[in-house]
């Protein structure tokens, strides 16, 4: 069954994700790069990318599943108004859904974006 985010939408325009790149903090782990700028919402926005790099559709595609599921388990420890991109990594591809998860997790609290990292 298909759960919907409850806090956050889809970043979509590519200008948003330029403001995001330029203005935004980022860190980098194995399988991803995680960038968060305040947005001035009351709800976050999540934009993922994946370069051809990465592998082929198919694995693009998936990983990019992989990455917005794992971040909608976490959703209610994040904290609010908050723009995030994750960047995935070429080294994502052969990772499984755990690995995925815990990168999501490690590098949202090296952002200081979760809410009991306050």
């Amino acid at each position: 069954m298909y759960r919907k985010m409850k806090f956050s939408e889809s970043l979509k325009k590519n200008r948003d994700f330029l403001a995001v790149y330029r203005r935004g903090t980022s860190k980098a782990n194995r399988y991803l790069v995680m960038y968060a700028l305040e947005n001035g919402l009351q709800k976050n926005r999540v934009g993922i990318s994946c370069s051809k790099k990465v592998g082929n559709s198919v694995v693009r595609h998936t990983l990019t599943r992989r990455v917005r599921e794992a971040y909608r388990l976490q959703e209610e420890n994040f904290r609010r108004g908050y723009d995030f991109v994750f960047v995935v990594r070429a080294a994502a591809s052969s990772c499984c859904q755990r690995d995925i998860e815990h990168s999501v997790h490690q590098l949202s609290r090296r952002l200081s974006v979760q809410e009991d990292s306050v």
